[in-house]
C-alpha cells in the first residue's frame, strides 16, 4: 500500500484543480412532462418477441442511494412466487417474463430525473390482451401504494442481507473496469460510500 500510495502522489499530484463545483442539472425538472412521452407506442421487433415495456419518469432519486427505494420496488415487482404479478400472468398463459427497475446509469439516473421501467415479456396470447396486462401492473402497484411499505422492513431487510452477500462475496473484476467504476461513483456518493454506495442498502426509511 505505501508503495501503490507513492506512485498515486507522484503521478497524479500534479494534475491542477480547477475549484469548479461538480455541475447540477436539478432545475432542468420534469423534462418528459411531454405529450409525446403520455402515449403508446408500437415498434416492430426485429425478432419474434412481443414485449410491453411501462415505463415512469420519477423525481432524482440518486441522493437516496443510501436507502435504494426503486431497487427495494423493483424487488417486489419482479418477485416471481404466489400472489406475484408474473405469477397470476403464467397462469392467464399470458407472459413468459417480468422486470422491472432503474439501471442507476447517467440516462437512467441524475440530478433531472429517474426513470423507472417495467418489461413484461409476452406469449402470443398476451399480446391480444397487453392492454389487460398492463392494467394487472398498474393494480399491483396501485396495491403497493395503498399498503405503504410500514409491514415490508422484512423485505427491506432480506435484500440487504442479500446484496451483502453478494458484495463480500463476488468475483475479482478487471482492475481497469473497477477503478473506472471508482472514478465514478465518487462524483455521486459520501467519500466513506465510495466503495459501496453502488451495491449496499444502508437505511431502512418507509417514508422515502
Amino acid at each position: 500500500l505505501d508503495t501503490l500510495e507513492t506512485w498515486v502522489t507522484e503521478i497524479f499530484s500534479e494534475i491542477p484543480n480547477n475549484g469548479l463545483p461538480k455541475p447540477s442539472f436539478g432545475h432542468l425538472t420534469q423534462p418528459f412532462d411531454t405529450p409525446e412521452f403520455h402515449k403508446l407506442y408500437r415498434v416492430v421487433p426485429i425478432r419474434k418477441v412481443h414485449s410491453l415495456t411501462i415505463t415512469w419518469a420519477l423525481p432524482p432519486q440518486e441522493q437516496y442511494y443510501r436507502v435504494k427505494p426503486l431497487h427495494y420496488i423493483s424487488w417486489l415487482v419482479g418477485h416471481e412466487g404466489k400472489g406475484s404479478v408474473l405469477s397470476f400472468l403464467r397462469k392467464k398463459f399470458w407472459a413468459l417474463a417480468l422486470y422491472g427497475g432503474n439501471g442507476e446509469t447517467g440516462f437512467e439516473q441524475n440530478s433531472t430525473y429517474s426513470i423507472f421501467s417495467i418489461s413484461v415479456t409476452l406469449t402470443d396470447e398476451g399480446y391480444k390482451h397487453f392492454y389487460e396486462v398492463a392494467h394487472v401492473v398498474f393494480q399491483y402497484l396501485k396495491m403497493l401504494q395503498k399498503r405503504g411499505p410500514d409491514q415490508r422492513q422484512v423485505i427491506w431487510e432480506e435484500i440487504q442481507k442479500i446484496e451483502a452477500n453478494e458484495f463480500h462475496y463476488q468475483e475479482q473484476t478487471d482492475p481497469v473496469d473497477y477503478v473506472e467504476n471508482l472514478c465514478e461513483n465518487m462524483q455521486l456518493f459520501q467519500k466513506e460510500d465510495f466503495l459501496t454506495g453502488d451495491q449496499l442498502l444502508f437505511e431502512y426509511k418507509p417514508e422515502v
